[in-house]
């Protein structure tokens, strides 16, 4: 196992984290923006305001995005694992 295989582990590893993680924070940074103007024009300062509405936006992400990010995550997972033997050699 030498150095270019292990770093393209780790850079395969950050890609599909980040892949996985988009849906989810591009979800949470759009109802926050939205969820941050309303409170501006009504000058309501209630933190639960900016939570609740996150968390059922990403928890319908979850939802709706979890089939493909369980997929995802097996691919990479199922080619990591078999590619174990030729990196052993």
């Amino acid at each position: 196992m030498n150095q270019e295989s292990v770093m393209t582990i780790a850079h395969q590893a950050m890609y599909v984290s980040l892949l996985l993680a988009a849906p989810l924070l591009l979800v949470a940074l759009v109802v926050g923006l939205i969820v941050s103007l309303f409170q501006a024009a009504t000058q309501i300062n209630e933190t639960t305001l900016s939570f609740i509405p996150k968390l059922l936006a990403i928890a319908v992400t979850m939802v709706v995005a979890g089939p493909w990010m369980l997929t995802t995550m097996l691919d990479y997972l199922r080619q990591t694992l078999t590619s174990i033997p030729t990196l052993v050699n």
